[in-house]
C-alpha cells in the first residue's frame, strides 16, 4: 500500500497495532507462568484479558472503516517479546528475574502506549470519533497497566530483588 494519505498510514498503523496485540496474546501467558511473585502473575494474566479487549476493539474498528485488520507484521513487538523472551529462559533469582520481567513488559506497555497515542490521534483528525473513544479507552488500559508494573516494581519486586542481591553478595563473601 502506498502510504500518500492520512487514512492509509492510520489503516497501516491500525495493522501494525492488532498484529501487536495478536502477539501478546501468546506471550502474557509465557510470561505469567514465569513470574514467580503472584501479584506479577496476577498483573499480567488481568493485562492477558484486557488484551483479548484491545484485540475487539480493533476489530470494530475495522469494521467501521471496511477494512481487513490483517496483512502486516509489527516486527517491533516482534522484537520487544523475543526480547523478553531471553528472560524467560534464564536460569537466576527469581525477583531479579521478575524485575527482569516486569523491564520486559513495561518496554511493550511504552510502546503499546506510543502506537495508539498516534492512532487516537489520526482517528480524531479523520473524524473518526468513535474509533478515537475506542482507541483512547485502550490507550487507558495501557497506561493503567504501566503504572501498576511500576507499582509492583517500586513496592516489591524490585526491593526484594535487592535484598536477595544483597544476601548473596553476603554470603559469596564469606
Amino acid at each position: 500500500m502506498k502510504l500518500d494519505t492520512l487514512q492509509k498510514l492510520y489503516i497501516d498503523e491500525l495493522r501494525d497495532l492488532y498484529n501487536a496485540e495478536n502477539q501478546l496474546l501468546k506471550a502474557l501467558p509465557k510470561m505469567a507462568k514465569g513470574a514467580s511473585s503472584e501479584e506479577l502473575k496476577n498483573a499480567l494474566e488481568n493485562h492477558l484479558g484486557q488484551t483479548e479487549t484491545h484485540v475487539e476493539r480493533l476489530e470494530q474498528i475495522f469494521g467501521e472503516i471496511d477494512q481487513t485488520p490483517k496483512g502486516k507484521t509489527c516486527r517491533a513487538m516482534k522484537g520487544l517479546i523475543q526480547e523478553g523472551s531471553e528472560i524467560l529462559r534464564e536460569d537466576g533469582e527469581e525477583s531479579v528475574l521478575d524485575a527482569g520481567i516486569i523491564v520486559a513488559a513495561q518496554k511493550v506497555e511504552h510502546y503499546e502506549i506510543a502506537a495508539y497515542g498516534s492512532v487516537r490521534t489520526f482517528a480524531k483528525l479523520l473524524g473518526q470519533e468513535k474509533a478515537a473513544e475506542l482507541l483512547q479507552t485502550t490507550l487507558d488500559e495501557e497506561s493503567e497497566a504501566n503504572e501498576l508494573l511500576n507499582e509492583l516494581a517500586e513496592t516489591g519486586v524490585n526491593p526484594e530483588a535487592m535484598m536477595k542481591t544483597e544476601l548473596a553478595t553476603a554470603s559469596s563473601d564469606r
